[in-house]
């Protein structure tokens, strides 16, 4: 994968990663309309890196809003092959602890956007394979890289991408965890079909942020404070300096 430029979808502050250097903000017109934001160019631990703030700098785009498939038409039109998504979800069970990073290999989709998340239709009658949504061998670096930066990593799940901006009812939460699925969230599901129509290997860190409402005691979310060195977003952008390293 040596050749190929390695793409990182995530939030603003991670681009602030300790040695991401010659670092150039590009703007990509794509045919689909406008991304989330111009794209961030530079090079870390040897490695060509585009990164894409996927919210918006000043995070001012609702997941519902986000325009999938301009995202990764430009991040394709840029030479990514290989793309990292770095997300903030719910935990589903109790298992997956508030700043635990679960390695996803499934969705779920509870979102209403087919449409939204495909490049084919409008004249384009194509099909593709999305059994496996998730790079295996992408996903396998992950978890070696997660494991030895020492963070609590859980290798697998399912993601239920569900439509914002409200959160789950509580009979939707507790249907979720009773069925055992392991992470709710807003915003992947779109971004790996059109990543795997346009052929660009794509895995999850999944950062659990909280537990969704099916646990009734949370005060996790806002009650109490977690430390900046404990959280998972830490370990993501100090994980440049380690190798292995995906990038």
């Amino acid at each position: 994968m040596s050749k190929y430029k390695i793409g990182i979808v995530g939030g603003t502050g991670l681009y602030h990663i300790e040695g991401f250097t010659r670092q150039q903000w590009v703007k990509v017109k794509t045919p689909f309309g406008r991304p989330s934001d111009d794209f961030l160019t530079g090079r870390l631990a040897g490695r060509e890196v585009v990164f894409l703030p996927r919210h918006g700098r000043g995070h001012r785009i609702l997941p519902s809003e986000l325009n999938h498939r301009a995202n990764l038409w430009a991040l394709k039109k840029l030479g990514v092959q290989w793309l990292i998504s770095v997300s903030a979800v719910g935990s589903l069970q109790e298992k997956y602890q508030p700043c635990d990073i679960v390695v996803i290999d499934q969705f779920l989709d509870r979102t209403k956007q087919s449409l939204n998340h495909t490049f084919f239709g409008r004249g384009i009658v194509a099909h593709i394979a999305f059994a496996t949504p998730i790079s295996e061998e992408l996903r396998q670096i992950l978890v070696r890289t997660a494991r030895a930066a020492r963070a609590r990593v859980h290798d697998g799940g399912t993601y239920v991408c569900m439509e914002g901006p409200a959160f789950s009812t509580r009979a939707e939460s507790l249907a979720n965890h009773a069925a055992g699925h392991d992470v709710i969230g807003m915003t992947n599901l779109g971004e790996a079909k059109c990543a795997r129509e346009a052929e660009i290997a794509y895995a999850t860190l999944a950062m659990a942020t909280d537990y969704d409402c099916w646990k009734e005691d949370r005060r996790n979310r806002i009650g109490k404070p977690i430390p900046r060195s404990r959280t998972p977003f830490s370990r993501t952008k100090n994980s440049g300096r380690r190798k292995p390293s995906p990038t």
